[in-house]
């Protein structure tokens, strides 16, 4: 190569790496946009909002929150992944998109790995086991028991087929042995009504969804799907103490940005992030809607998804969903 070029090349090298290094100084500079890949009122759409008010005070600019929802999530992941990794484009990555949905389908325009920026751990969201009262099974234990007398008699409503609440409860299928039968809906409060009504026997609702029936007696909770027991719920044992060892299914979330985004910019965010979750009042909210804060750093946050794939592709491929 001729001096000049090489000289050339470098000198624009050199420039465009001073610029990179500017920008990672002055950032934030401007509003930073949050995509959520669900509708309002989702449950990512619930914890974006509830930390947006301390993240945007740490950050000193506004958090603009985008809802995308569609396709599982994926819209929102895609469009995210396809954004400048300048910081200025983060998004709630959830169990589907960063997991789950790399098995169920089967063609996927993103990695939830490599083409993402990890940033931050944020929380998980447990579901309850629930059943409609004139199912006569008062345990995890009874309800294995009776499954087992009535292979593919018993029902359970989610709010469609690949969603988190439809695995878990082909976890549950699965580790126990038994076969019920999977009716989807187009969301979860119709899978929930159908249940309340008698339509449904079985489904892993939301804790914040189900605990008001549960107290009315409108509904029977046998035990939820965290590795312990929650604090709106201590009466209720978790499965795995239940009846199901080893069970455990829990929605967890993080903040995600395009792959690439620089070290000190990741850094800024990531400590904005971790700061907020850890403020009473943004815990106190959380809670509120059944999300219990547990934060992570990028590493603890790439731990979690690197062994939520392989479990979740085991549980895809034995349940035979498919989302394409």
């Amino acid at each position: 190569m001729p001096r000049t070029a090489l000289s050339t090349m470098l000198s624009v090298t050199l420039a465009a790496c001073c610029v990179n290094i500017a920008n990672a100084q002055n950032y934030p500079s401007r509003a930073v946009r949050m995509l959520i890949p669900f509708t309002v009122g989702s449950a990512a759409d619930v914890i974006a909002r509830a930390m947006e008010p301390a993240l945007r005070e740490r950050l000193g600019q506004p958090l603009v929150i985008d809802n995308r929802a569609g396709a599982g999530g994926n819209i929102a992941a895609e469009l995210t992944a396809k954004s400048a990794p300048d910081g200025y484009t983060i998004f709630m990555g959830t169990i589907g998109t960063q997991a789950i949905n790399y098995s169920l389908y089967s063609k996927l325009n993103y990695h939830p790995l490599n083409s993402f920026t990890l940033i931050a751990r944020v929380g998980d969201s447990p579901n309850v086991l629930v059943l409609n009262p004139s199912v006569p099974a008062k345990s995890v234990k009874e309800l294995i028991a009776l499954a087992k007398a009535k292979p593919g008699v018993l029902n359970y409503g989610t709010s469609g087929a690949g969603t988190s609440v439809h695995l878990s409860a082909e976890l549950f299928n699965s580790m126990a042995g038994v076969k019920t039968v999977h009716v989807p809906f187009k969301g979860a409060s119709e899978a929930l009504t159908a249940l309340i009504s008698g339509q449904t026997d079985i489904q892993f609702a939301s804790v914040s969804s189900a605990i008001p029936f549960i107290k009315a007696g409108r509904l029977r909770g046998l035990g939820v799907t965290s590795p312990a027991r929650i604090a709106s719920m201590p009466d209720v044992p978790t499965i795995a103490e239940a009846g199901l060892p080893g069970y455990a299914a829990v929605a967890w979330y993080g903040i995600v940005g395009p792959a690439g985004i620089p070290a000190p910019i990741v850094a800024t965010l990531s400590k904005a992030a971790l700061d907020t979750l850890a403020q009473p009042e943004v815990k106190t909210r959380l809670a509120a809607s059944g999300v219990d804060t547990n934060p992570g750093t990028p590493e603890e946050f790439r731990k979690l998804i690197e062994a939520e794939i392989p479990k979740w592709a085991a549980v895809v491929k034995a349940s035979g969903a498919k989302a394409d």
